[in-house]
């Protein structure tokens, strides 16, 4: 009888789980961006995972859930692939010296909802404190927090003394807080990577140059040496990660492209032969263009102290010139906020600027922000395009954003692998 009872239990056990299956009617669906949108359909995922798109309205299945998005824009859910969840803006920089690390955590997970809910179901989080940004990776993997697939950099890699060092303090308070996160000269800096990567970094994020918010004045220039930024590229790409480069100062972009970075984030004040480097590198561009609006909105408020002032006042003359020189050069524009700079959830608003300032297109912006983010993040088998096979990840709006692409500031469904975010 024991033994019977057992064998029961264990075939309890291997029985599969109960497979969940929804069914949404749309009224119109953009199955990919460049690709020509689709009228009524209807989308079934089962387990999370998009099972099939088939035109018109199909009866559900017996025991499946019905969403009715029937007068509504259907498209793939969106990627910011430069985010700051664990930071919100105006904070004065000296809290960092009286907050734990944890209160990074509570402030995420508030921040990954409202991101989420903004249409945003795909994130790069590109700089926070140790284990926090991996820790919001976890919850949101395993659906305790709601909020975005995210994928982590932990601590930026910076010079000593330079954007993504502590500074500003007097010597003794920086030592305490000194994150471990700096390195001097191209063993060191390898070492770095190492470390992010033994860790649980998914991307390695370092400050190739001088930054706006960081207290340290010395410019905006190059911070790394180029060997320097080749050892980490290397490095990098030996253990199968991509890395992401803070750099606003034009020989520090330059510089970075050539050493095989992959990303140039914000990229100011890129020049011809910066953009010329980024295009022959195959080196993507993330401008972060609501970045300029966050910091443009606290100007002259008291939020900043005088060295950050100053900084930002040296950037707002550029605001999309960059951006508008390397779209007509042909260099790979992918959408990223910077938010936490500014508020997150109006992390959409970049859509316009990209288009208005940019020079782009919608459709061009769309793709920026779905199949081109994809496939820099490896995921274009799982993310960016509503198919078959593909992560449910999928959002609603009312209107055509290839029309007005002002259309994706208010979304009004989202789902991120087959789970409705409230």
């Amino acid at each position: 009888m024991i033994i019977r009872l057992m064998g029961v239990a264990a075939l309890a056990i291997a029985a599969p789980a109960y497979a969940e299956t929804q069914v949404i009617h749309a009224g119109r669906v953009i199955t990919a961006a460049g690709s020509a949108p689709l009228g009524e359909s209807t989308i079934t995922v089962t387990d999370g995972r998009i099972v099939s798109v088939t035109p018109g309205r199909v009866p559900a299945p017996a025991g499946a859930t019905e969403i009715d998005l029937s007068g509504k824009t259907v498209l793939p859910g969106l990627v910011d692939m430069h985010v700051h969840l664990s930071g919100d803006p105006g904070g004065d920089f000296w809290k960092e010296a009286v907050e734990p690390d944890e209160w990074g955590v509570v402030v995420g997970a508030k921040n990954a909802l409202v991101t989420a809910r903004a249409g945003f179901t795909t994130v790069r989080d590109l700089g926070s404190a140790r284990d926090v940004g991996f820790v919001l990776r976890r919850g949101t993997a395993e659906g305790m927090i709601p909020g975005p697939r995210i994928i982590s950099s932990g601590p930026a890699i910076s010079i000593i003394g330079g954007h993504g060092d502590v500074s500003g303090f007097r010597p003794e308070v920086n030592a305490v807080l000194d994150a471990g996160n700096t390195c001097t000269g191209p063993e060191q800096c390898a070492a770095r990577v190492r470390e992010a990567s033994k860790n649980g970094a998914n991307v390695i994020k370092i400050t190739a140059t001088g930054g706006v918010l960081s207290q340290q004045g010395r410019g905006l220039g190059q911070h790394f040496t180029d060997p320097e930024m080749k050892a980490i590229a290397d490095t990098a790409h030996g253990l199968g990660l991509r890395v992401a480069a803070h750099a606003h100062g034009a020989r520090g972009i330059e510089g970075a492209a050539r050493a095989g970075i992959d990303t140039i984030e914000h990229g100011t004040f890129a020049d011809a032969a910066a953009i010329k480097a980024m295009k022959e590198k195959g080196t993507a561009y993330v401008p972060t263009l609501m970045a300029f609006t966050g910091i443009r909105d606290r100007l002259g408020k008291g939020v900043y102290t005088p060295t950050v002032e100053a900084k930002v006042r040296e950037t707002l003359g550029t605001i999309g010139k960059a951006l508008n020189a390397a779209h007509e050069a042909g260099v790979t524009i992918v959408f990223g906020t910077d938010a936490g700079v500014f508020e997150h959830g109006r992390n959409a608003e970049e859509f316009a600027q990209m288009v208005e300032l940019g020079g782009m297109t919608p459709t061009e912006a769309l793709a920026s922000a779905t199949t081109t983010a994809a496939k820099l993040l490896d995921m274009e088998n799982e993310i960016g395009r509503i198919a078959p096979g593909y992560s449910a990840d999928i959002i609603a709006v009312s209107g055509d954003p290839l029309a007005d692409i002002r259309t994706l500031e208010k979304v009004d469904f989202v789902m991120v692998r087959g789970k409705r975010i409230p």
